[in-house]
C-alpha cells in the first residue's frame, strides 16, 4: 500500500491555480498554494479558485430574522389539493427570498500567508517549486526558492482538533500574517471590504473573533502582534500552530495525530486493482473525501475548499459523496453524517406536513439547521428521499446493531414515500405526479409524471424499508401493497424516457443528467427490462450532449454498462475525455465549464467514481 500511495502523491513543480492542495481531518480543511500557506491568495482568487480555511461549524448569517413563513409561496395543483413551495421570487419579497437562500453560509475562517521582508509574496518571487502532498501521512511539503533563497514549509492538519501546524526552514525576513475577513456567501467565502462588520481581539496568545452572531477563538502557539484591525503577524515562524477552539495544540502532537489517522485509514480502506490513471483518481478521491466530507454534516459540493451554493450541502448529492464508504470498509465514517438525519427528523416531518404529507420529507439545499432553501428547483426534488435508507442499509450490512437506532428514520422516510405516491384510481397504480422535478433538472415541474429513475428508486427504497420493518417485527402490509403496485417506468420506441410526459427525451432533453440510466446499475432495477436499458444507454452514447453532463453522470453510465455486461464501455466511460470528467493534479474532479462561475471542483464526481468502482465489483 505504501508504494501505491507514494507513486500517486500529487507533485507540483509550478504554480497551478486549478489545483491547489489541501490538508484536513474530515470536518476542517485548509487549502494552500505552492508555499504551503495562502501567500498567493490574490493570484489564485484572480484565477477563480480562492484559497480558504473552512470548517463544518463555521456558519455565518448577516443580520435579519426571516423564515419561510415570510415568503409568498408558489401554489401548484397536486391531485385534489393545493400544495405550496418556496419556488419563485415574488415581487416585493426578493430581499427575503435571497436572504433565506444565502443565510446561513459557510465562511473563510482565516487567511494564513507567508510574508517576506514586510511585503506580500508575489508569484514572480518564487522559483524552483516542488510541492508534494504525502497522502499517506496527510503532510504537505512545499519547497521553493524565494528571491533566490531556498525555503521549505511543512503543513499538517491535526486529526483530533481543528489545528493547523507549520514548520518553516530557510530564507530570511520571513514572517506569517493571519488575516480575517468578514463572512460572505460568495465562492471565496470572504468579504475583505467590511472591516467594521466584525472584530478581532488579541489577548495574549488568543484571538477572539466576533462577526454578528458568530463567535470563535483562535489559539496561537507563537507570539503575535497586531498589524491592523484584522491582521496579526507571527515573527517566530520556525514552528507554530493555529488552533480553532479553546486550547493550543503543539506541532508534534498534530503531526503524530495526523500520521495515526492516515495510517489507520489506509490500512482499513479497500482499494481496486486498476490502471495507472484510474488508480490515481481512486486514491486521490479517497484522500479528498476523507478530508472534505467525513464529519457530522453531509458535505457541500465543493466540500470545505470553497463555497458552492453558499456552502450549503445538497442532500441529493450525499449519496454520491459518501455512499461508497461502507463498500471500502469505512462504514463508521459514513455513519457520522447519518446521525444528522436523526437530529433534523422533526424538521423533515414538519417539511412534509406543510403540504399535507405524512412522514419525513428530507430537504434538498440546506445548512446545518435542516431547513430547505427557497429555490426554483430544490423544494421540488424527490430523488433524495430514498438516499438515507440506501446508505443506512449499506452501513447495516457491517453494523447490524444500527437497526434499532435508525428505525424511526427509515419508518418516517417510507411513510412519506408511500404518501407521496399518488393512487391512479383508473389503473390501480401508484404514480409520481406533478409538481416535481426529477434528477434531470431541466423539466418543468408541472409537466413531470412518472420519471423513470424516481419510480424505480422509490420501489427499491421501499423494498429496503420493508426488510427493516420485518427485522423490527413491525407491520409493513401497506408499504408492500404500494410497492407492488408502483407504476412501470415509461418506454417509447424501445427506450426508457426521462418521464412519461417526455416523449422527446432524446431529441430535446438530451443534456444534463441522463437520469433514466440510474434505474439499473446504481440500484438493482428489479423491474427494468435489460434490453430496453441497453438500447437506452446506446442511444445516450449516440445523442447526448457530453460537455453538459456532470461529473457523476460518467459513473452512472459506467455502472449501467457494467450491469449490462458492457465492461469495455464501462471503463471507457470512467476515463472519458470530456470537460466535466477531468481530474486535475490534486485529484479534484474539475468542472472546466463552470470554473469561473461556481464550481472549479466537484466532489460528487470523486465520490461517484468510488461508488462505481465498488458496485462494478472492482473493490
Amino acid at each position: 500500500m505504501r508504494k501505491m500511495l507514494e507513486r500517486n502523491n500529487p507533485i507540483l513543480r509550478k504554480i497551478d491555480t486549478d489545483s491547489p492542495l489541501s490538508v484536513g481531518n474530515g470536518s476542517f480543511a485548509f487549502t494552500a498554494d505552492v508555499t504551503g500557506m495562502q501567500s498567493l491568495y490574490r493570484h489564485y482568487e484572480e484565477n477563480h479558485v480562492p484559497l480558504c480555511t473552512m470548517s463544518e461549524w463555521g456558519w455565518h448569517s448577516v443580520p435579519g430574522n426571516y423564515t419561510l413563513a415570510d415568503l409568498e409561496l408558489t401554489e401548484y395543483k397536486y391531485a385534489d389539493r393545493t400544495v405550496r413551495y418556496p419556488v419563485e421570487r415574488k415581487p416585493g419579497s426578493e430581499h427575503i427570498y435571497n436572504w433565506l437562500r444565502e443565510q446561513p453560509h459557510k465562511f473563510n475562517l482565516v487567511r494564513v500567508a507567508l510574508w517576506s521582508d514586510g511585503a506580500e509574496i508575489q508569484a514572480a518571487d518564487l522559483q524552483d517549486i516542488e510541492q508534494t502532498l504525502d497522502i499517506g501521512s496527510g503532510k504537505l511539503i512545499s519547497k521553493f526558492s524565494l528571491n533566490g533563497k531556498p525555503c521549505k514549509v511543512t503543513t499538517v492538519c491535526d486529526s483530533e482538533s481543528d489545528t493547523l501546524a507549520f514548520r518553516v526552514w530557510g530564507g530570511s525576513g520571513l514572517t506569517v500574517r493571519l488575516m480575517f475577513p468578514y463572512g460572505s456567501h460568495e465562492k471565496s467565502a470572504s468579504d475583505w471590504n467590511n472591516p467594521k462588520g466584525h472584530t478581532s481581539t488579541l489577548e495574549g496568545s488568543t484571538i477572539s473573533r466576533k462577526m454578528d452572531s458568530t463567535e470563535y477563538k483562535v489559539q496561537l502557539s507563537a507570539p503575535a502582534t497586531r498589524i491592523a484591525d484584522h491582521c496579526f503577524e507571527i515573527t517566530e515562524v520556525s514552528e507554530f500552530t493555529i488552533s480553532f477552539g479553546e486550547k493550543t495544540v503543539p506541532y508534534a502532537a498534530c503531526e503524530k495525530n495526523a500520521q495515526a489517522m492516515w495510517s489507520d485509514f489506509w490500512q482499513r480502506t479497500k482499494t481496486a486493482k486498476v490502471g495507472p490513471e484510474l488508480e490515481r483518481r481512486m486514491l486521490l478521491s479517497l484522500y479528498l473525501s476523507r478530508i472534505q466530507g467525513c464529519g457530522y454534516l453531509p458535505p457541500a459540493e465543493t466540500g470545505l475548499t470553497l463555497n458552492s451554493w453558499y456552502g450549503r450541502f445538497h442532500l441529493e448529492m450525499h449519496l454520491w459523496h459518501s455512499a461508497y464508504l461502507p463498500l471500502y470498509n469505512q462504514a463508521e465514517l459514513l455513519e457520522r453524517s447519518l446521525k444528522w438525519y436523526k437530529d433534523i427528523l422533526p424538521q423533515a416531518k414538519e417539511n412534509a406536513a406543510k403540504n399535507g404529507y405524512k412522514g419525513a420529507r428530507w430537504p434538498k439545499q440546506v445548512a446545518q439547521d435542516g431547513i430547505d432553501s427557497p429555490s426554483p428547483i430544490a423544494p421540488l426534488l424527490v430523488w433524495q428521499q430514498p438516499h438515507i435508507i440506501y446508505m443506512l442499509e449499506l452501513v447495516r450490512k457491517q453494523k447490524p446493531e444500527i437497526l434499532q437506532e435508525y428505525w424511526e428514520v427509515v419508518k418516517e422516510t417510507a411513510i412519506f414515500m408511500c404518501d407521496f405516491l399518488h393512487l391512479n384510481e383508473a389503473t390501480g397504480k401508484y404514480e409520481l405526479i406533478a409538481p416535481l422535478i426529477p434528477a434531470q433538472e431541466n423539466h418543468r415541474p408541472t409537466d413531470v409524471k412518472n420519471p423513470t429513475f424516481e419510480l424505480e428508486y422509490f420501489h427499491f427504497g421501499l423494498g429496503l424499508a420493508i426488510e427493516w420493518a420485518e427485522e423490527m417485527g413491525e407491520p409493513a402490509e401497506e408499504w408492500t401493497h404500494i410497492r407492488e403496485n408502483i407504476a412501470d417506468s415509461p418506454i417509447k420506441d424501445g427506450l426508457y424516457l426521462a418521464h412519461e410526459n417526455c416523449p422527446d427525451t432524446f431529441q430535446n432533453y438530451n443534456r444534463d443528467h441522463p437520469s433514466m440510466l440510474c434505474a439499473l446499475g446504481l440500484i438493482p432495477g428489479e423491474r427494468i427490462d435489460r434490453k430496453v436499458m441497453k438500447a437506452t444507454l446506446e442511444k445516450v452514447m449516440e445523442c447526448w450532449n457530453m460537455p453538459e453532463m456532470w461529473g457523476w453522470d460518467f459513473a452512472v453510465m459506467a455502472m449501467t454498462a457494467s450491469e449490462l455486461g458492457m465492461d469495455g464501455l464501462a471503463m471507457e466511460l470512467l476515463l472519458m475525455d470530456t470537460p466535466k470528467n477531468t481530474y486535475v493534479a490534486s485529484g479534484n474532479n474539475f468542472q472546466k465549464a463552470r470554473k469561473q462561475e461556481d464550481l472549479p471542483l466537484y466532489l460528487p464526481g470523486n465520490g461517484s467514481l468510488l461508488l462505481a468502482l465498488a458496485i462494478m465489483g472492482m473493490v
